[in-house]
Formats: structure tokens, C-alpha cells, sequence
């Protein structure tokens, strides 16, 4: 696992790749991913930009970029909107964890 992902490893969540991409685009990123540092995540696929835009996260038609949190009920509790989220993993870990506890 790319040493960033093992951060969060030790939360009990499941993680994935949210995009408007086909499932065809996102196999080859997952593949791209995965080739590159050894694992990927899954991607789910919403081309209507449903489950984004429940989330905050719809820019237009396309999607911002950054990262949420969905509690096990479905209640979104951490939606950050940014574009440096992995620059800035340290911090990225910190708010994920604290949303998750």
C-alpha cells in the first residue's frame, strides 16, 4: 500500500475514488494506480454527479477536487473541497480522523 494510504490505516472505513468518469475510464486509472504504487482503491461511478452533488462536491459538471467522509447511516460528516489534499496529507489524515471519531 503507497505509504500515504497506510496513514489511515488504521481506521475501520472503507475508502474509494468518486468520479463522473465510465466505469471503462476508471479501470484505467485504477489500473494506472495500481501499476504505480502497488494498490488502488475501488471507484465508483456517478456520471450524473448524484452523490457528488449530495456531498458538496459538484463544481458545474465536473467534480471538485478533495475528499468527505459517509458515516455508516449515510450522514456525510467531513466534506473538504482541495485541490492540494495530497499535498498536505498530513493534515488530510488529521481532519479524516477526527471526523471519524
Amino acid at each position: 500500500m503507497h505509504e500515504n494510504m497506510d496513514m489511515l490505516a488504521d481506521l475501520d472505513v472503507d475508502m474509494y475514488v468518486i468520479s463522473k468518469d465510465s466505469p471503462e475510464e476508471q479501470l484505467q486509472l485504477y489500473n494506472a494506480l495500481n501499476d504505480e504504487f502497488g494498490q488502488s482503491l475501488p471507484f465508483i461511478s456517478d456520471p450524473d454527479l448524484e452523490l457528488i452533488d449530495s456531498m458538496g462536491m459538484k463544481n458545474g459538471d465536473v467534480a471538485y477536487r478533495g475528499y468527505g467522509v459517509i458515516d455508516s447511516d449515510g450522514n456525510i460528516v467531513l466534506t473538504e473541497k482541495n485541490d492540494h489534499w495530497g499535498e498536505q496529507i498530513e493534515d488530510t489524515v488529521e481532519n479524516i480522523k477526527e471526523s471519524v471519531n
